[in-house]
């Protein structure tokens, strides 16, 4: 291959993977018993969407809003892009106000925006399709489990 096909060849690797985020439509999210939990997001990248093997949700948390506490089938690892967050998990202190957050599966934890501005991330899943198990109702869909859109299989 001469060195401008592979050139070519990596530009169009690079571009397949490029997904403008703020573009994305959100859907809103909030919790059925707890006002405080409210969030919005979209899925950038998910198994058969942009990715094989693993999944990509951007989201925003408005000042004194958190995700709610929730347990992930699968390891998280959240990168924080504007504001501040704190980073709850059971039967842990909470952290002190990061940039990026790990969360390991199996681990219930919560996001809360603890700044005065809104908070927007972008969290990263191990997994090409997973499911949240959140402890309350969350609206819509009127169900304790979210998820990527292929999560039915």
């Amino acid at each position: 291959m001469s060195s401008a096909s592979a050139a070519k060849s990596m530009t169009n690797a690079l571009s397949a993977a490029i997904v403008a985020s703020d573009k994305l439509p959100r859907t809103k999210v909030w919790g059925e018993t707890d006002s405080a939990v409210s969030w919005q997001g979209a899925f950038a990248v998910y198994g058969g969407n942009g990715t094989t093997a693993s999944s990509a949700i951007v989201y925003e948390v408005e000042p004194a809003k958190r995700l709610g506490w929730h347990t992930d089938a699968t390891e998280e690892t959240q990168y924080i892009i504007a504001g501040q967050a704190l980073s709850r998990r059971r039967n842990h202190a909470p952290s002190r106000p990061r940039q990026r957050v790990r969360a390991a599966d199996a681990d219930p934890h919560d996001l809360e925006n603890i700044g005065k501005e809104t908070l927007r991330a972008v969290a990263f899943f191990a997994a090409a399709m997973f499911t949240q198990d959140f402890d309350q109702v969350m609206l819509p869909p009127k169900s304790h489990i979210l998820g990527t859109p292929n999560r039915e299989g």
